[in-house]
């Protein structure tokens, strides 16, 4: 027998036996039998000698090239192993995907190596940036694949090693975590996590902001322009609301009002004085005095000093536009201004108005103590 007669029969011997092994995985298997989308259900002996058998098929395939011997459906489907000796051990899948493609390509000899061009010096530097990795040889790939195999063979032979349980790093955290400084921890409340997500919402936004600016700088200037003139129009607006709370800032308690002042008649008294009026049915005086009964109530709550004498129109113009009270004190001095410095008569009706409206502002405010009798203001 020469010797090419007797590798044939070797290369014969061994797809034979990787045949069987494969009809006996489908005897095994559920009713259908695997195949190579349905994975074999392995033992590890099992699974050792499938390896065992794809060793001896990619040897005979790297030797002879043929259909015979590289055949794809001599792999078998592909193997679930269990990870370690034990009856409900996790399993991993091991694909032999790759190794049907290369025994389909191992049937085609190696493609003829061609020599490099050579390349000018002036074309180097735009030559390298084209270099790609040369693909290895079919024969190549199939000694790598032998070399894998029995790296897997190895691994499979090699015993378990038993996973740490770790008690005493375990009996230690639980013993750190039982500490002082662990023990006023709270979960995260959900006021916290909205926070958390509107602080990573505002690092996003001003991440692309910068990102924006450095691809258009203009936009960085025009953000850096805009927050000086925010940081500017907000300081005018609180400096305009400290001088109008300066301008009409309280009087200090020590201090009592002007003589000329309204408040330095009590208002019970203006009122008193509005009521005896209207009973002698003098209603151009009454109207004026209940005027003057409101004006001395908001001047005692301090609503502005009562430092100096003022016309109906200044006392108006020194109420705040969003004071509810505004209107219904703009209504009262027009109806004083009209009836005692504008000469119109007045009658029974246009008193009883302006007791509602300076009734509800006196009301609004709260009640004040009686004062003394002063001077009246004209």
């Amino acid at each position: 027998m020469t010797l090419r007669s007797a590798f044939s029969a070797l290369a014969l011997a061994a797809c034979v036996s990787v045949a069987q092994l494969c009809h006996a995985a489908q005897i095994v298997s559920p009713p259908g039998g695997p195949s190579a989308s349905q994975p074999h259900e392995a033992s590890l002996d099992e699974y050792r000698a499938h390896l065992l058998s794809l060793a001896t098929l990619v040897q005979a395939c790297a030797k002879a090239r043929d259909m015979k011997t590289c055949d794809p459906a001599l792999v078998c489907p592909d193997d679930r192993v269990p990870v370690k000796q034990a009856q409900n051990a996790e399993r991993r899948l091991v694909r032999y995907g790759w190794l049907r493609v290369l025994l389909s390509k191992a049937r085609d000899p190696d493609a003829p190596v061609t020599a490099a061009k050579p390349v000018h010096a002036s074309e180097r530097a735009q030559s390298w940036e084209d270099v790609r990795p040369t693909p290895s040889s079919t024969s190549k790939l199939l000694q790598d694949t032998q070399t894998r195999l029995a790296h897997d063979l190895a691994q499979a032979n090699a015993a378990a090693v038993p996973i740490p349980d770790h008690a005493s790093e375990r009996s230690v955290m639980q013993q750190v975590l039982a500490g002082r400084d662990f023990s006023g921890l709270e979960e995260t409340n959900p006021k916290d996590s909205a926070l958390e997500k509107v602080g990573g919402w505002l690092n996003r936004l001003l991440e692309s902001a910068m990102k924006a600016s450095a691809r258009a700088p203009w936009l960085g200037r025009a953000l850096v322009w805009g927050f000086i003139t925010a940081v500017c129009v907000g300081l005018i607006w609180g400096l305009l609301q400290l001088e109008r709370r300066w301008r009409i800032r309280l009087v200090p308690e020590d201090r009592g009002p002007a003589p000329s002042a309204a408040s330095a008649t009590s208002w019970q008294l203006w009122l008193e004085d509005a009521r005896r009026a209207a009973a002698a049915g003098q209603w151009r005086e009454a109207i004026h005095f209940i005027y003057w009964a409101a004006i001395s109530r908001l001047e005692s709550k301090r609503l502005w000093p009562a430092d100096r004498a003022r016309t109906p129109r200044e006392y108006l113009a020194l109420v705040d536009p969003e004071d509810p009270r505004r209107p219904s004190l703009a209504t009262l001095t027009g109806s004083f201004e009209r009836v005692w410095y504008g000469g119109r008569q007045a009658a029974e009706s246009d008193y009883q108005r302006a007791e509602q409206i300076a009734s509800a502002l006196i009301s609004g405010t709260g009640v004040s103590t009686a004062g003394t009798r002063g001077g009246k203001p004209q």
